[in-house]
């Protein structure tokens, strides 16, 4: 039996995996969560071989979460299952630790393969993903500073959070919902390779971003 928790913002995606997967006798959910914060108490509790694992969530995000939870638990596997494109983010999220990768529009069929291979301790990427690996793209897609990958409101979101902005402060300032401004900050943190506020500050000051 893979016990399986599902981290997700959203119920009615929670409902649907769940759901799906009581179809299969040696799979069981047993435990659920709507942020990171929730996601560790789980992690605490143990009992546990395999999370799903959204990236854009409120307060303490996937990009965050997977770094407490491979600080904290090493050995337990995080399949990440996100709406950020495969292309764009599965080998960052796959050199921060994740397990494996998969978007929400994959097959659901393959999201019960995924679980079944990275239960056995083995990494799951999608053809897509492999063939990324193979040829060593991944890592920036261009010869500049990685911010230049950076989308204009990823950059504002960005540049007032390693000035020490909460989410609230800089969702304030750009008019921006508070989950909003979490979903950009996730996609920075992947596309940037980093796993905490401080790390956005040093490297916006070692790129003279800020002052």
């Amino acid at each position: 039996m893979i016990r399986i928790a599902i981290v997700d913002d959203h119920a009615v995606v929670r409902a649907g995996l769940r759901q799906f997967f009581a179809d299969h006798t040696d799979l069981r959910v047993v435990a659920e969560a709507a942020c990171g914060r929730e996601a560790m108490e789980i992690v605490r509790q143990g009992e546990l071989d395999v999370m799903l694992l959204d990236i854009a969530m409120p307060g303490q995000g996937g990009v965050d979460t997977l770094a407490a939870i491979r600080a904290r638990a090493p050995q337990l596997q995080v399949l990440v299952l996100s709406g950020f494109p495969e292309t764009h983010y599965a080998t960052a999220m796959l050199r921060q630790g994740a397990a494996g990768y998969l978007g929400k529009d994959c097959d659901p069929d393959e999201i019960v393969k995924a679980i079944r291979t990275v239960f056995r301790g083995r990494k799951y990427v999608s053809a897509v993903i492999a063939e990324q690996l193979a040829d060593g793209v991944g890592r920036s897609g261009t010869d500049g500073p990685l911010h230049l990958l950076l989308s204009e409101r990823e950059l504002q979101v960005f540049l007032r959070l390693a000035a020490g902005q909460t989410v609230g402060e800089a969702g304030e300032g750009l008019h921006l919902s508070v989950k909003t401004v979490s979903t950009y900050r996730s996609r920075v943190m992947v596309k940037l390779g980093l796993a905490s506020n401080s790390e956005l500050t040093y490297y916006a000051l070692k790129n003279e971003l800020i002052r």
